[in-house]
């Protein structure tokens, strides 16, 4: 391939969402007991050094979620995901990171529901039918499917009242043409979908084969009653 070529095509999945890729290099490992309180700050300090835009309570939160998960054994690839819903959908509020070796993978644009909210998702639900998009915590399907938006993955809801519906509802991972800056530019927001976190078009396959087979999906906003009830973040 010409240099011209990779230039343009490591600027193509930068602009996409995909981190550059001399960041999958480059190892970042955590020597605390994996689980302590000094392994979650000092991982919170690792994945910030390797992102932005990701507000580290989030962050903080999140991995005290993907602890209780792995040490449930609900976890097989030392893989997260966190998507901020409390973010616009302009902005990119999606990242995956490889937690052994302190890689940011993915950060990008993902859409909400229907009728989560336009611009700002507001609200979320659990029941079939509502086009919303759900909270919480996740695993992700072992196999990927051929489905109505194309290439998709299914995620298993772990919160009872909360997400647990999400198989059933088919919130899914998928590409979808709506998710991009060029419509970000002409409607002012990414397009919305029917309650999955779709991606974009050139993303979705990455994204989905390496995020598939059961890994931690963290969905985020300050729902006060996820955040006092959830038994992954609180106690």
């Amino acid at each position: 391939m010409k240099p011209i070529k990779v230039l343009f095509f490591f600027s193509f999945i930068g602009l996409m969402g995909a981190s550059w890729p001399l960041n999958w290099m480059i190892n970042h490992p955590n020597s605390e007991v994996f689980g302590s309180n000094s392994w979650i700050e000092k991982e919170v300090r690792i994945i910030q050094s390797e992102t932005s835009g990701l507000n580290p309570k989030v962050l903080r939160l999140s991995l005290k979620a993907y602890v209780k998960a792995h040490k449930n054994g609900l976890v097989d690839k030392d893989l997260l995901t966190i998507i901020d819903y409390s973010k616009p959908s302009t902005e990119k509020r999606l990242w995956v990171f490889d937690v052994k070796h302190g890689r940011e993978l993915f950060y990008t644009w993902v859409s909400h529901g229907k009728n989560t909210g336009g611009v700002n998702a507001t609200s979320f639900s659990n029941s079939p039918g509502s086009l919303k998009s759900s909270l919480g915590v996740f695993v992700t399907d072992t196999t990927p499917y051929m489905g109505g938006n194309g290439y998709s993955l299914r995620m298993h809801g772990l919160e009872a009242g909360i997400n647990d519906k999400a198989y059933d509802r088919d919130i899914v991972f998928h590409g979808a043409w709506y998710v991009n800056p060029a419509t970000i530019k002409r409607y002012g927001q990414i397009g919305r979908s029917w309650g999955c976190p779709a991606v974009s078009d050139g993303l979705a396959k990455s994204i989905i084969d390496t995020i598939k087979s059961r890994t931690v999906v963290i969905a985020y906003y300050p729902d006060r009653h996820w955040l006092t009830h959830s038994k992954f973040i609180t106690g």
